[in-house]
């Protein structure tokens, strides 16, 4: 910006109120994350094969997900290439999203939108006929085969194949942000994040622009948490791949 030039007003009153959102959600995030560690200890005193900490759990998610890159290159090496072919820019898309305990992570995914239009916020999602996806992209999001690249996540460690979906700092909800119109937003967090969960898998997917589908969405992630099984895991695997590709998915 030139010396001397003014920001408009518009421009200013959106700056601060992104950075004022920021520090909301940076300081709920903090005594989110103390009451989290607390209530762990208190849990899983008596509960040490828990989801968070289930050797089993964690072992499943490795081998399956090393497995299913190996399976899946081809198709994968196929989507790369389309995407470098249709569009300028980077084949991976890469995004911090909350993890486990509520520390942060970069999340991958195969890019579909222009990469000079993408948000890499993630506060601004993506709509039925948006213009910023590109031709492949929104192929890739029907189908979310753009979801694939997390396989990698989950064999690093930062999520599981299924739990609660990663969010993005500052996710907004019904018009708020989602830790405002959800109190107990934060103890779905108690848990790594996954490729899907049982929200995915009872079709709370996509806008969250209502607030009773996005209270949903939360509702069944604690009712995961609370309920968790490895048998809970493998049955939500299968819904996820008869939901997504017998009926070829429902993204947007």
């Amino acid at each position: 910006m030139r010396k001397g030039a003014s920001v408009p007003v518009d421009d200013v009153g959106e700056f601060v109120r992104h950075h004022l959102l920021e520090d909301i959600v940076e300081d709920r995030r903090k005594v989110s994350h103390q009451y989290i560690h607390i209530a762990d200890h208190l849990a899983d005193s008596g509960r040490a094969g828990g989801p968070a900490h289930s050797l089993a759990k964690r072992s499943f998610d490795t081998i399956v997900a090393m497995c299913g890159l190996l399976v899946l290159l081809p198709c994968l090496l196929a989507i790369a290439l389309a995407i470098k072919l249709t569009s300028r820019g980077p084949i991976l898309f890469r995004q911090r999203r909350y993890g486990l305990k509520n520390k942060a992570f970069v999340i991958y995914k195969f890019r579909t939108m222009y990469s000079d239009k993408s948000d890499y916020s993630g506060v601004l999602q993506a709509r039925l006929g948006d213009q910023r996806v590109t031709r492949v992209g929104r192929l890739l999001r029907r189908s979310n085969l753009d979801e694939l690249p997390q396989l990698l996540n989950v064999v690093k460690g930062d999520m599981s194949l299924v739990g609660p979906r990663p969010h993005v700092f500052g996710m907004l909800a019904a018009g708020v942000p989602y830790e405002i119109l959800v109190p107990n937003y934060f103890e779905r967090h108690r848990v790594r994040p996954g490729v899907t969960g049982l929200a995915q898998a009872r079709g709370f997917r996509g806008s969250t622009e209502g607030a009773e589908p996005a209270i949903a969405r939360i509702d069944l992630d604690l009712k995961y948490i609370q309920n968790w099984s490895f048998a809970l895991d493998l049955r939500l695997i299968l819904e996820t791949m008869r939901t997504e590709f017998l009926r070829a998915g429902n993204g947007i």
